[in-house]
């Protein structure tokens, strides 16, 4: 985790929030697990963005898992389940399964999900029966809906005060969006 110490939490609406949940400035993040863009994304918002603006805002995780993706539905489900465990655990479970969804497959997930168990001392059996769990799914097709509402149909798709930044964008322009954000917030 790059030796980051991050406040993660649920906010009251059950959505994974990093940084300051606190905060007025909210950046929504709609993310695949499965999407290799995301994974990058993922990587620069360990590197670039938390460490700049943790204090200062919140990015609020929403699940946008793409029809294309054959795993990307249960690994958001199984995300959710983690994160109802302990918001860092669901962190933690987003992370590791970008970091190698080129050695997942629709086989594999499943041993993903019990292996990632097993390593935080959580019930595999559980994970596997949170798959199929009615409240988790529901809370995915949620933000899906939610997201489709809003216009979104690539992932990462992320909004920084209603701003798009869609699929391919840099550290800096986020963090000009969110600076200008910050600046309004006062």
């Amino acid at each position: 985790m790059l030796g980051l110490t991050l406040m993660t939490t649920l906010s009251a609406a059950d959505r994974l929030v990093e940084g300051n949940a606190a905060s007025p400035v909210r950046i929504l993040i709609y993310e695949d697990l499965q999407c290799s863009d995301c994974a990058n994304f993922r990587v620069m918002l360990d590197r670039e963005l938390l460490p700049a603006f943790k204090d200062k805002a919140g990015f609020e995780h929403r699940d946008f898992p793409l029809p294309k993706h054959a795993w990307a539905r249960q690994a958001a489900v199984a995300a959710r389940f983690f994160e109802s465990v302990k918001p860092e655990l669901g962190v933690a479970f987003r992370r590791e399964t970008m970091a190698t969804l080129g050695m997942i497959t629709p086989e594999t997930f499943g041993a993903h999900v019990a292996a990632f168990a097993r390593r935080n001392r959580v019930d595999p059996a559980k994970a596997s029966a949170a798959l199929t769990d009615p409240k988790f799914t529901a809370m995915v097709e949620s933000d899906y809906q939610e997201g489709v509402a809003r216009g979104v149909a690539k992932t990462p798709t992320v909004f920084v005060e209603g701003e798009p930044f869609i699929e391919t964008f840099t550290a800096a322009e986020l963090s000009k969006a969110i600076q200008a954000a910050l600046g309004t917030s006062r």
